[in-house]
């Protein structure tokens, strides 16, 4: 591991002067799960300067109700997130995501914001928060500003946040109709390992329905329509790409097994 300046600050506005100062070089450590691994590998991202996000307590460890919204701070752990009655009993399909991001210890540690800003396309929580509309609350030496999920993401590993700026909190508006949710998600091997394809659908009462796909396409992907709606027209948008874990032609065809079975799970759980 090369060596690296390291900065624990109390407050968002010393935190945000520190990422100023040092620009692309700085890197946020929340949980570390993944700043750590790229650290002791010395592989490219590995910090020169390391900003501890833990002490700053405008940054929220909690799932709170604000305004009309789930909001869910910065720092708060998966396990947290998991264990918050108000997400179990509003955004189901989140608790089914989260539940599938590493191991126990990992998700002891790794913060929800933390798995969105990698911005990896094959994130398992991102299907689940776009799904369900989450907005990004951003905290930057300019101020502050928000903007849909689904505009966060820009292509692997690469964000919308701008230099100086962090994520401060994600926002999931509370539902104004009966809705139920699924995930699915397909992986070489049981346990711990990156999806080769994931999918989370939200019906509503309605009849609207809202899916998120994630690892096939640059970034995760959402399309909206009815239940009436043919499958086939809402994975047009997927371009998936061959790699490691499966060849793009598998993961067209599981892509369709899963919104499929992620539709009629949502569909069936409308209102529970």
């Amino acid at each position: 591991m090369k060596p690296f300046e390291y900065f624990r600050p109390e407050s968002l506005d010393e935190l945000l002067k520190l990422l100023a100062t040092h620009g692309p070089n700085a890197r946020l450590l929340a949980g570390g799960t993944d700043l750590l691994v790229r650290a002791r590998k010395g592989t490219a991202g590995g910090p020169g300067v390391v900003v501890d996000i833990k002490r700053v307590k405008a940054l929220g460890a909690d799932v709170t109700v604000v305004d009309n919204s789930i909001r869910i701070g910065a720092r708060t752990v998966i396990t947290d997130v998991v264990d918050a009655a108000l997400i179990r009993e509003h955004f189901p399909a989140l608790i089914e995501a989260a539940l599938v991001v590493g191991s126990i210890q990992i998700r002891n540690r790794a913060t929800l914001v933390g798995n969105l800003c990698n911005a990896s396309p094959a994130a398992d929580t991102a299907p689940a928060l776009l799904a369900y509309s989450a907005t990004v609350n951003i905290a930057g030496t300019d101020g502050t500003r928000s903007m849909p999920l689904e505009d966060f993401f820009v292509g692997p590993g690469r964000s919308a946040l701008q230099h100086g700026e962090i994520v401060a909190s994600v926002d999931l508006p509370l539902p104004a109709e009966a809705t139920g949710g699924a995930f699915e998600r397909l992986t070489r091997r049981q346990g711990v390992d990156l999806a080769i394809v994931n999918v989370c659908c939200v019906a509503r009462e309605s009849g609207d329905v809202r899916f998120a796909f994630g690892a096939v396409g640059p970034r995760p992907i959402v399309v909206s329509g009815r239940r009436d709606t043919p499958l086939e027209e809402l994975l047009t948008r997927a371009s998936p790409r061959s790699d490691l874990r499966g060849s793009a032609g598998y993961r067209s065809a599981m892509l369709s097994v899963l919104a499929r079975r992620a539709l009629n799970t949502a569909i069936r759980r409308i209102g529970r």
